[in-house]
């Protein structure tokens, strides 16, 4: 009853098929999940294949459709191999946790995804968080390392505030100290960078010797699923050791097909990731606060029980948008999450934009 009180307390709410709302509050972001192709190819996927995979990735849960999803993946975002798991949750906690042991030092930027922290655990290795895009902070951790085998976690973009990392100084710390930089771009895939290839490419490192990336299939793609991408010996190396990776069944056809789809569509339309920012930097300018680097806009909320009453408004007016309280929020602030969509029609949304202005007013 506190936690209701407060406005704390989380609940499911089941969405219908065909609802007149116009829906900022998903990771959709470039609409993909909708488009008719990503759409046929996961129906045709599933009466070819079946609902399900059958088996974990090494018995006979691997398909044409993984090995084609990992190839393509690895080529438009210039790495030399891929690996697809069944959620971005799985692909972060085997990244982390097969790539260290309990002898290792991991150094996590205090606003990583939950994921990223649950491998640290599972690693069983030490972990300093350090403060937020901190680099001294990530040098001083390494180089207090006392050579062991470290880590460094972060985010291209982060998940709550939509600020980006500074990529570049952490790959030099890090090939200076003989770590591992690990970056997930799930919020960067498909918006950030050339043609949405994300902001490791955008900085030339994703031959880098010293850096992993992770990222999502559910957000730009709009289908579900998670892929660690790397050298051929790191995805090797995953695939032997990895036990989120071994034991779990492999991503279902459909996802993969949709997937797969979406990712072709995205090379095809390289506008699609500059109108998530023009969009963005629009409502942004509307609600008086400052733009993130990719599809995710943060309105701070004065409490939990503010950021829910404005939610319920904007959903009155039939603007679907994410609300934010703490523990999720890293930084303790109540806030609304709006996703900067492309695939919406103009006029819906204008419409939103004017809506929200009004609720956040």
């Amino acid at each position: 009853m506190a936690r209701e009180a407060a406005g704390l307390q989380r609940v499911l709410r089941p969405r219908t098929v065909g609802e007149d709302v116009i829906d900022l509050a998903g990771n959709d972001y470039l609409g993909l999940s909708t488009h008719p192709l990503p759409r046929r190819a996961a129906a045709d996927a599933a009466l070819a294949w079946g609902p399900g995979a059958g088996a974990s990735r090494l018995v006979t849960g691997t398909t044409t459709l993984h090995a084609d999803l990992e190839s393509e993946l690895a080529e438009f975002t210039g790495h030399e191999a891929a690996l697809v798991f069944s959620t971005g949750y799985q692909a972060n906690l085997s990244a982390v946790s097969a790539l260290l042991d309990k002898q290792s030092l991991i150094v996590s930027d205090a606003h990583v995804h939950a994921s990223l922290i649950d491998g640290a655990r599972l690693s069983r290795a030490s972990v300093e968080v350090v403060g937020h895009n901190d680099v001294i902070a990530v040098k001083n951790a390494l180089a207090a390392a006392g050579g062991r085998r470290a880590i460094v976690l972060t985010e291209s973009i982060f998940s709550v505030l939509g600020d980006a990392a500074p990529l570049p100084e952490l790959a030099d710390v890090c090939a200076e100290h003989d770590a591992l930089l690990l970056v997930d771009e799930a919020h960067g895939l498909g918006v950030a960078g050339e043609g949405g290839r994300g902001l490791v490419h955008e900085h030339g490192l994703a031959r880098h010797p010293n850096l992993v990336m992770t990222a999502t299939l559910s957000k730009s793609l709009g289908a579900m699923g998670g892929a660690v991408l790397g050298s051929a010996e790191v995805i090797d190396h995953l695939v032997n050791r990895a036990r989120p990776f071994i034991f779990d069944t492999g991503l279902a056809p459909a996802p993969t097909a949709g997937a797969l789809s979406a990712l072709r569509l995205l090379r095809a339309h390289p506008e699609l990731p500059p109108q998530v920012h023009r969009r963005n930097e629009e409502l942004a300018a509307r609600l008086g606060v400052p733009s993130s680097a990719g599809a995710v806009l943060s309105v701070p909320m004065p409490s939990p029980r503010a950021a829910l009453a404005a939610q319920a408004d904007a959903l009155d007016g039939g603007v679907r948008v994410g609300c934010f309280r703490p523990p999720s929020v890293p930084d303790g602030v109540s806030r609304l999450r709006i996703t900067a969509r492309a695939g919406i029609e103009e006029r819906r949304w204008g419409r939103a934009v004017d809506v929200l202005s009004r609720v956040c007013r």
